[in-house]
């Protein structure tokens, strides 16, 4: 980070400042007890976030890229099979695709919410489609009525990437509990973050619940005896899990604060020439990120670090231009959409401990810029 940046894009050394009390007497108890493999934090997390979730059951595991892998695995998704989802998306969301040995097929995104298009699935789907990989992107959630309707109708499976979307909901739904799976990372800026790498799956159906707790865990029935051939090592660690069981009780609260502080900036930002974040109806967006949209972005950017504000772009390399992860890729039609927001769009800083002054002089900077007092 720049010595120059004094409002960071993420801060979550401060987000956790309140909680510091609750979260090192939680990692004595670790420590005192002696158990610090799938012992007592992960089982009690697994079950906290199930009930929340409202699913089957949670399966922890080392990090949200990880989630992806075991999720796709369990559905038997392998070479020869493919897998719809998005160019306009972290590289971990393809990569995931790509470890599996299956082909990703790459569509577009809707022009409000940058999360997959349903009209797109038509042109994409074959006769080797065996899961479709939607992403929450930002914290808003995509339209998983419309995308499950479709695949459900032709026996393929969703696979929800939560990982920016925790405690996002469609009609008082949360996401994660859609598709057959939905899967979560807690890396430390994350809504729900830890301090260091972890990952969840949320499965519907208990089958799938044990198949993904064999697979983390070398494929093992029993200790020692491996049923599944796909296994690997990938267990959520015993210390996160107790940070994670802390915070997961203040998850709401963050996520209200998140909410506040967009809708300041909406309000402060409604008279400028800038496309802002929407949140549909029957939506509710957690803000994991605020991205705004610029014909004037990289300038934008900038001006806003001459100030000592850090900014971010989510992302401006898409999946399909980067080819280390489209190798092998198919894309069914243009992406028009992802090639035109990718060089407008810019994240301003937003979380939880994101003081009132800090704030101010985001709205005064991006103000300012635009010839606004």
């Amino acid at each position: 980070m720049s010595d120059k940046i004094t409002v960071p894009l993420a801060d979550p050394r401060a987000d956790l400042a309140s909680l510091r009390g609750d979260i090192l007497t939680a990692l004595a108890r670790v420590v005192d007890s002696g158990a610090y493999i799938l012992g007592p934090e992960v089982a009690g997390f697994e079950r906290a976030l199930s009930a929340q979730l409202g699913v089957t059951g949670v399966v922890g595991v080392g990090s949200g890229t990880d989630a992806l892998v075991l999720a796709l695995l369990a559905l038997e998704v392998g070479p020869g099979d493919e897998v719809i989802t998005v160019s306009h998306t972290a590289g971990p969301t393809v990569a995931a695709i790509n470890m599996t040995g299956a082909t990703p097929v790459l569509v577009d995104i809707e022009p409000s919410t940058y999360c997959l298009d349903p009209a797109a699935l038509e042109a994409a789907v074959s006769p080797r489609t065996r899961a479709m990989l939607p992403v929450h992107l930002y914290g808003h959630p995509a339209d998983l009525p419309s995308i499950c309707e479709f695949a459900h109708g032709r026996g393929i499976a969703v696979i929800e990437d939560c990982a920016q979307a925790q405690h996002a909901t469609i009609s008082g739904r949360m996401v994660g509990s859609f598709g057959e799976l939905g899967c979560f990372s807690f890396y430390p800026t994350k809504n729900l973050g830890a301090v260091g790498d972890g990952g969840a799956i949320a499965a519907t159906g208990d089958k799938l619940v044990e198949r993904l707790r064999r697979l983390r865990t070398y494929g093992w029935a029993k200790p020692q005896y491996a049923e599944l051939a796909l296994g690997r090592c990938s267990r959520l660690d015993e210390m996160q899990a107790a940070i994670l069981n802390v915070k997961l009780g203040h998850l709401g609260e963050a996520v209200e604060q998140r909410r506040k502080i967009a809708r300041l900036y909406n309000e402060a930002f409604a008279d400028l020439p800038l496309t802002l974040p929407v949140e549909r109806e029957d939506c509710r967006h957690v803000y994991h990120l605020y991205v705004v949209r610029s014909d004037r972005s990289a300038a934008l950017d900038q001006h806003l670090g001459g100030l000592g504000i850090g900014t971010g772009r989510h992302y401006p390399f898409p999946v399909h231009v980067q080819p280390g992860l489209a190798f092998g890729a198919r894309i069914p039609a243009p992406l028009t959409v992802t090639e035109t927001i990718v060089g407008e769009i810019l994240t301003l800083p937003l979380y939880p401990s994101l003081s009132s002054e800090q704030q101010a002089r985001v709205i005064n900077g991006v103000r300012t810029f635009f010839g606004k007092s």
